[in-house]
């Protein structure tokens, strides 16, 4: 175990040797550190909470209390190969929220970015890949392989099922069963969800121009006709959209497991 001088580990906490801490961090009552893990420099882990298994936590990550973070994947296909998780910069990890290892057979990594926010009870499976300044509201749950990338928000209550990718800026509603891709900057709502517009409030929040956003629009509505990638491999065909648009479109054409949400 390689410990600071500056860093606070409870007397109660238990950190397996050979794990790694980094400059300032602070590890509560009650605590376990596996002896493959790295906290980077300035980490909290609060009281009574589990980081285990090959996992790297970066720098000004916060972990609450009674988060499980490491552990081994909830996939009886899992039999017991070196993953890893590897979790960004400066993420809050609330209270109860569990983060699994990945599998040998999903590519071996869990990764987080950085500046997320994970409520309390949300759940991140076996080889999910999130981007940056995502936020999963309190019990949202990602199954295995999910992809979600920057600035993506899931409501409280919902579920997102294996190998669904949500783009960019899309904004999932409470209560909701994702089944299928999520274009970048849509909005998903019901409880067998579906694609009910675009996330005008994140897209006002980013700055995006009128111009774009109506170009979007225009975009959703030759998708509503159907045939997703015909229609989005036309449009990039064609060119001449602006910066939203092509993103969208380059989702689209893009590789997937699964079919797409339509609009309504």
């Amino acid at each position: 175990m390689t410990v600071p001088l500056r860093a606070e580990i409870h007397p109660t906490a238990h950190v397996e040797p050979g794990a790694t801490i980094g400059e300032g961090c602070r590890i509560g009552p009650f605590c376990l550190i596996g002896a493959a893990v790295t906290l980077g420099p300035g980490v909290e882990v609060k009281s009574h909470a589990v980081v285990t298994g090959d996992t790297t936590v970066g720098e000004g990550t916060v972990i609450f209390p009674f988060a499980t973070i490491g552990e081994v994947p909830q996939d009886l296909k899992f039999r017991g190969e070196r993953t890893a998780l590897v979790i960004g910069a400066r993420n809050r990890i609330r209270e109860h929220v569990t983060i699994n290892l990945g599998t040998g057979g999903g590519g071996g990594v869990t990764r987080i970015g950085d500046d997320c926010l994970l409520m309390a009870g949300s759940h991140v499976a076996h080889d999910c890949q999130v981007g940056n300044g995502v936020i999963l509201v309190n019990n949202a749950a990602l199954a295995g392989h999910c992809v979600l990338e920057d600035e993506v928000i899931v409501g409280g209550l919902s579920g997102v099922h294996q190998f669904v990718r949500i783009g960019r800026g899309a904004m999932i509603g409470a209560v909701t069963m994702v089944t299928a891709d999520v274009i970048p900057h849509g909005l998903v709502q019901g409880p067998r969800g579906t694609l009910d517009g675009l996330n005008l409030v994140g897209l006002k929040r980013r700055g995006a121009a009128r111009e774009e956003i109506a170009a979007l629009r225009d975009l959703l509505q030759a998708l509503s006709q159907g045939a997703f990638r015909e229609t989005a491999r036309a449009r990039a065909d064609a060119g001449g959209d602006g910066a939203l648009v092509r993103e969208v479109l380059d989702f689209i054409l893009g590789p997937s497991d699964r079919s797409f949400l339509t609009p309504r």
